[in-house]
């Protein structure tokens, strides 16, 4: 989320892409129509060693300002559920991190313009003012608890997004043995992928062995993928929430083997009534997924569970 405002400490946000090779979309102004902020995007890829600079172009007219100062803020914040679930004074949103600069008055060398920027700023002429925030490191507020009058500002959600990687391993796979009451052999059970990466609708292909040492009859196979999040709000939390539970009706007599491939699609269409689902970020009312894996560096896995009852 970028903001851009006046005040001590405002904030306000405002869209463009390309002027001549750029065109302008959703322009964003404050309720007094003083300030306006332009980026080129609102997606923003996040390539795990770096992360896509924030370039922009503020335009502010100064002639109401009073002496105030112009900041633009840039904010990750978490928030679980909707809203308007929000309750006596308790929100369930935290702000990860927070980066903000000075736009007016001017201060410091603000370096080389890009060229998308190089040309909202000769449409905004001298009320223009190019900006940009690399690393999003997280920053403290100067003073978190300024109330800033909303005429002041405006803001629009912006997206950071990864994309799966280039190169990736052989699909992940995993095995179990399991021994049964009254039964002196185990049952074998093995589990595997036919990749490492799936994209959003992509049927997963899920390789299944068993050998059967028992008198028993395995009665039926059951599939399940689970959604696992980390949820960062009041403390450290981990949440499952099965996406997908399907069960087939073949089976495994005693003291037999059985191989076979099964497809699995997990759709978040099937998932609708579901509550504490995580879901890839959007902007304005287009279509989602289930969320996306995060990739961290040095941490790209895979995992594969099996089970046998």
């Amino acid at each position: 989320m970028a903001e851009a405002g006046t005040g001590d400490k405002v904030r306000q946000q405002d869209e463009c892409l390309r002027i001549h090779k750029w065109r302008i979309l959703h322009p964003t102004l404050s309720r007094n129509g003083k300030i306006s902020l332009y980026l080129g995007r609102r997606d923003f890829v996040d390539h795990v060693e770096t992360v896509d600079v924030i370039d922009g172009v503020l335009k502010v007219d100064p002639s109401e300002l009073d002496g105030r100062k112009v900041w633009v803020q840039l904010a990750c914040a978490f928030r679980y559920g909707r809203e308007d679930l929000d309750v006596i004074g308790l929100s369930f949103r935290k702000d990860i991190w927070v980066q903000q600069m000075q736009i007016y008055p001017p201060v410091g060398n603000k370096g080389t313009n890009t060229p998308m920027q190089e040309s909202l700023l000769k449409k905004a002429g001298e009320q223009g003012h190019a900006f940009a925030f690399t690393g999003y490191i997280a920053n403290e507020a100067d003073n978190p608890d300024e109330k800033v009058e909303k005429k002041d500002t405006c803001r629009l959600i912006i997206r950071k997004i990864q994309y799966a990687p280039d190169k990736t391993g052989p699909g992940p796979k995993a095995d179990i043995c399991r021994q049964f009451m009254m039964s002196d052999k185990p049952v074998h059970l093995e589990a595997a992928l036919d990749k490492e990466i799936y994209y959003h609708g992509d049927p997963i292909v899920v390789k299944v062995k068993i050998n059967n040492e028992t008198n028993k009859v395995v009665k039926k196979i059951k599939i399940t993928i689970d959604q696992t999040t980390d949820v960062v709000l009041y403390s450290a939390d981990k949440y499952t929430k099965a996406v997908l539970n399907e069960e087939f009706g073949d089976s495994v007599n005693g003291n037999s083997t059985f191989e076979k491939e099964y497809q699995v699609t997990p759709l978040l269409a099937n998932n609708k009534e579901k509550r504490g689902l995580a879901l890839d970020g959007r902007l304005k009312d287009e279509d989602t997924n289930l969320a996306s894996t995060t990739v961290i560096l040095g941490d790209l896995t895979a995992r594969t569970d099996v089970k046998l009852d």
